[in-house]
């Protein structure tokens, strides 16, 4: 589509809103998908009051109207491209809001925001994955962006009922799930969601006439209208068909990372993390935090081990949340001594946010930090992009692909993977291709674990500000590199 069509659409689209009058009456799947998407974005906030909020395509204020009751106090802008909708919204909101006529693929307003979001708005735009990252890079450090779109499948009773015509429908072409879920704002930890809701409708007609009052009434770009013949045999043939319609809805919600830094996890314990950890620690001149240590009965902890190894300072090193003796998961180390995680205190350590921190997880992924919590739930929630280490040889495969699997299935970002052990070509191309990911580095197997060596092995290691704009590109410049 040319530039000059696609701001005719654009016009045709902001139009169309402008003339739904009866809109508020029809929009019963857009107070839905609002809802939803409220109710995920507050969850992804868990329990953090956000102080500027950015709303786009806010329509009659459905969602302004849940973001303004829950945070009264925040400074929140309600942005539209359809000036009348605007007018709708201020009346339904009241003060307390700033309302602006804005295209929400052409953000023009200064973050940074600590809540970007935008209702059933994406599926309007020509580059929805651009103007995704164009928002989330307006978000302040730990922001939340969230988002609904409608998806392929949409309307699929109409399309049916006109192409068993010899029609072809004039909806518009929505995403497919697949390409959706490739719309991941770089650095952001986050997925999508999707949801299946059904409308009936009293008949054809009443559909056709909810599709205006709703403004969703503007063709495709090839769309052709129907005659009034044409119109009364696709009409007749949904009617028989049950006159109801499906809609499939897709929501995003991702968190920026609260501060520069990784989580380092590995396949396994005693794959190389702490290694690995000082050998970040030292190359990228890094800070250091183990939030829960145990086995201290047999050594000397990490965070000694990584002082010693990468020549960081006392002060460069944030104090273990909890210290154990027994060389058992974190949880059981603890009950062994009769005490209790308390998960209040895993918080992220804040100080020099710029400044890139490497923190340390105990075992993999599946390890047990709480009662409630695994450490993948713990990456999760600080949100920094992962650092998998995994052992080089026989076996690897199946453990780091799983891992891979597991942690994107949480939505988090991989830094990339660092290979353990003697050199392994095969492995690591297999890793990189069929994983998606990118290989940071291979650490070969030393004979001696000195500062000598650490400080040679970090040679290995890619620069943070490499690093860190790599993973700004997000999932979908990697997979053009591979």
């Amino acid at each position: 589509m040319t530039d000059r069509s696609a701001h005719a659409r654009q016009a045709r689209i902001q139009q169309s809103f402008d003339a739904a009058e009866g809109y508020d009456a029809a929009a019963v799947l857009q107070r839905v998908a609002a809802r939803r998407l409220f109710d995920g974005l507050r969850a992804r906030l868990a329990g953090r009051t956000p102080r500027r909020i950015l709303e786009v395509g806010c329509g009659t204020g459905f969602l302004t109207h849940m973001l303004h009751e829950a945070w009264p106090e925040a400074e929140l802008v309600a942005t539209d491209v359809a000036p009348r909708m605007l007018e709708r919204a201020r009346k339904r909101v009241g003060e307390g809001v700033q309302f602006c006529e804005m295209d929400a693929a052409r953000p023009d307003v200064v973050g940074a925001f600590d809540l970007i979001c935008g209702n059933l708005v994406f599926q309007w735009l020509e580059e929805p994955s651009v103007a995704l990252q164009k928002l989330a890079d307006q978000l302040a450090p730990g922001g939340v962006i969230a988002v609904s779109t409608l998806l392929d499948g949409t309307f699929e009773e109409w399309r049916q009922a006109c192409t068993t015509e010899g029609l072809m429908a004039a909806t518009p072409d929505y995403p497919a799930a697949r390409t959706v879920q490739g719309w991941q704002p770089g650095l952001c930890a986050g997925k999508w969601t999707t949801e299946r809701c059904v409308q009936p409708f009293e008949n054809g007609l009443a559909f056709v006439k909810h599709l205006k009052e709703t403004g969703a009434s503007v063709p495709r770009e090839d769309g052709k209208a129907f005659s009034p013949a044409e119109l009364r045999r696709a009409l007749a043939r949904f009617d028989q068909a049950g006159a109801m319609v499906t809609w499939h809805l897709a929501y995003g919600c991702f968190q920026k990372p609260q501060r520069a830094g990784v989580f380092v996890t590995g396949t396994d314990t005693g794959v190389g993390k702490t290694l690995t950890s000082a050998c970040l620690v030292h190359a990228w001149k890094a800070g250091y935090w183990k939030p829960l240590q145990s086995g201290l009965a047999d050594e000397e902890g990490d965070t000694a081990t990584v002082m010693k190894l990468s020549g960081c300072l006392p002060e460069d090193c944030f104090p273990s949340a909890g210290a154990y003796q027994a060389s058992l998961s974190p949880l059981a180390a603890a009950r062994a001594e009769g005490a209790e995680i308390d998960p209040a205190r895993l918080v992220l350590p804040l100080e020099a946010p710029q400044r890139p921190l490497v923190v340390e997880g105990a075992g993999g992924l599946m390890v047990p930090a709480t009662d409630t919590l695994m450490m993948v739930d713990l990456a999760e929630r600080w949100g920094l992009p992962v650092v998998l280490v995994a052992r080089s040889g026989l076996g690897t495969l199946n453990h780091t692909l799983l891992s891979l699997e597991a942690l994107r299935a949480r939505g988090l970002g991989i830094a990339g993977v660092v290979l353990s052990g003697p050199l392994n070509p095969e492995n690591s191309k297999t890793i990189q291709e069929k994983g998606q990911v990118r290989i940071l580095a291979e650490l070969p197997q030393q004979k001696a674990v000195t500062a000598e060596t650490v400080a040679a092995l970090s040679r290995l290691i890619p620069a943070w500000d490499d690093v860190w704009c790599a993973m700004q590109v997000g999932r979908k410049g990697f997979s053009e590199k591979v």
